[in-house]
């Protein structure tokens, strides 16, 4: 699995609008340039979100964005499959397994990349908008350092 720029801005837009609070209505534009995200981009983005069920839009000269839930009920893997992102990892082994005839140590192989798709998926379900936006992500004892931010 790799997060497309899909999965990452819907995250990231959604982050932004639950710290802003559901108060107020948050126009697309007021996040594309605070996130420096495109705007058309973003609206694409929210179209789908909106169809989900995350979020709500408002029209009018007081229009905009507010979140449907409280980001507490909000799982990422929720957000992720409401921009198409794809979760599995062994994805790219099954088609190219049902493309030709597979060996046993390729069966082998994908066994592992399934249980590393699943972790994944676990990892990501688990987690809640809520643990984002109020920054209360740890990192993992084993490899504190293995997360590091990066623009690629």
């Amino acid at each position: 699995m790799k997060l497309n720029t899909q999965g990452r801005y819907a995250l990231i837009a959604l982050v932004d609008l639950t710290r802003r609070g559901n108060k107020k209505r948050v126009s697309l534009s007021d996040i594309a340039s605070k996130q420096n995200i495109s705007l058309p981009y973003l609206e694409q983005l929210f179209v789908k979100l909106r169809k989900a069920g995350i979020v709500k839009s408002f029209r009018g000269s007081s229009g905009g964005y507010v979140m449907s839930h409280e980001p507490e009920a909000l799982r990422i893997t929720d957000i992720l499959k409401a921009v198409d992102q794809d979760l599995d990892l062994a994805a790219e082994n099954k088609r190219i397994e049902e493309k030709k005839g597979s060996t046993k140590e390729e069966n082998l192989s994908s066994k592992m990349w399934e249980q590393l798709s699943a972790n994944i998926y676990v990892f990501l379900h688990q987690m809640r908008l809520s643990d984002i936006a109020n920054d209360q992500l740890n990192p993992c004892p084993a490899v504190p350092n293995f997360v590091s931010i990066s623009d690629s």
